[in-house]
């Protein structure tokens, strides 16, 4: 009788196991640690692209109010033009705003508005840049004093300079509320740290405007007729100023 040896089968010895889970493990950290910078990569350039277009709204927004502002010698109360700067800048003013203004459609046909730009404080120790409105005629009311529209975050600096003729040069206070500047300087200083804790990297942006209007003197806005008190121009030849009576003496 034969006996036949029976065939030896080769398997993976425990090293062999060992070192090829030890390279498994590798390789996933490697596509992991590539996968998570992928992700945080994105997650950066979505925040800059974030942010940058903020800037151009906020710029945008405070570009097409200056260029639709008005002011009227006779209703200064409504019509005031004022800036505040230190550490809380204000910036006010009332303007007759395009039908594509933001929150317009809040405020119906009331297109006549005053806008209040200000730097409120947020979390993490930032800062926004914040526009409240309301109808030149009535007072703001609560939802828009405690729910303003947000034009742009983490702003450090927020500076508004009027050009002085007497003094040829910026100033940041303008103590003549009653008329406007003939130019505006904005300045807005980007930077600081997100809510989560991600450093946003300073940047400035400087934007200068020219008014395209000026106060309405009280004169034209009351329709007074030429030299009469307060009026101005010359008379129309063979018409009284005071009584407009043809012929009549002047007085």
């Amino acid at each position: 009788m034969r006996f036949s040896r029976p065939k030896e089968s080769r398997g993976f010895t425990l090293i062999e196991i060992m070192v090829a889970i030890a390279i498994f493990m590798l390789v996933m950290a490697a596509i992991y640690s590539t996968w998570a910078l992928v992700m945080r990569a994105t997650q950066v350039g979505q925040r800059a692209a974030a942010q940058a277009q903020r800037q151009r709204i906020a710029l945008r927004t405070l570009e097409n109010s200056l260029m639709c502002i008005q002011s009227f010698q006779a209703s200064q109360k409504y019509y005031s033009f004022i800036v505040v700067s230190g550490d809380d800048p204000v910036l006010s003013f009332a303007s007759r705003l395009p039908d594509g203004f933001p929150r317009n459609g809040k405020f119906g046909d009331f297109n006549l508005r005053r806008l209040t730009y200000s730097l409120e404080a947020a979390g993490a120790g930032s800062k926004n840049l914040v526009l409240r409105q309301n109808p030149i005629l009535m007072d703001m009311d609560a939802d828009e004093q405690s729910d303003p529209l947000v034009l742009a975050r983490n702003v450090k600096q927020f500076l508004v300079e009027c050009w002085d003729t007497n003094q040829l040069d910026w100033v940041t206070e303008w103590d003549n509320t009653n008329a406007i500047p003939p130019m505006l300087r904005v300045s807005l200083v980007f930077g600081g740290t997100t809510e989560d804790g991600t450093a946003v990297p300073e940047t400035s942006v400087v934007r200068a405007f020219s008014m395209p209007s000026s106060e309405m003197p009280s004169v034209v806005q009351n329709g007074l007729p030429p030299g009469a008190a307060g009026g101005g121009g010359l008379p129309t030849p063979g018409i009284a100023p005071t009584t407009g009576v043809p012929g009549a003496p002047p007085p």
